[in-house]
């Protein structure tokens, strides 16, 4: 991790963000993460584009998640809050819900609040994109 800026996160493992933004920035005991999408780090390889697969678009970017949660210096039971966006609800939200199950129930894992939205698009290629807020006190 590193703060470039007061407050802002930048990890080292997750895909590098595509604009001018960090992954996330701290303002009081809160870690407000930016909108992470399946992205490769260091490449612009998408997983799950071409061909599409939804499964391993929403893994990825659940775990890109988790490595800007850790790059924060944060346990993973510091989410507190999770939006999701999904360009086909109707197509894609059984698996994203199985899957969101997998890193957010159980044990030793956080139950968040949680709004997932359709959308019309995301700026690249994708069908989802993670937003994450973290407790940090």
């Amino acid at each position: 991790m590193s703060d470039t800026k007061a407050g802002e996160i930048h990890s080292g493992k997750a895909p590098e963000p595509l604009g001018a933004y960090p992954h996330a920035r701290r303002a009081g005991p809160f870690v407000f993460l930016s909108g992470i999408g399946p992205r490769v780090r260091g490449s612009r390889e998408i997983p799950g584009v071409d061909p599409f697969d939804f499964e391993a678009q929403c893994r990825n970017c659940f775990r890109n998640v988790q490595a800007v949660v850790a790059d924060a210096g944060l346990p993973w039971t510091s989410v507190v809050d999770v939006t999701v966006y999904l360009v086909d609800m109707k197509r894609d939200f059984p698996t994203y819900n199985r899957i969101y199950a997998e890193f957010f129930g159980g044990d030793g894992n956080p139950n968040p609040a949680r709004t997932t939205l359709q959308i019309v698009a995301l700026p690249t290629p994708i069908a989802v994109e993670v937003k994450a807020v973290c407790f940090a006190p």
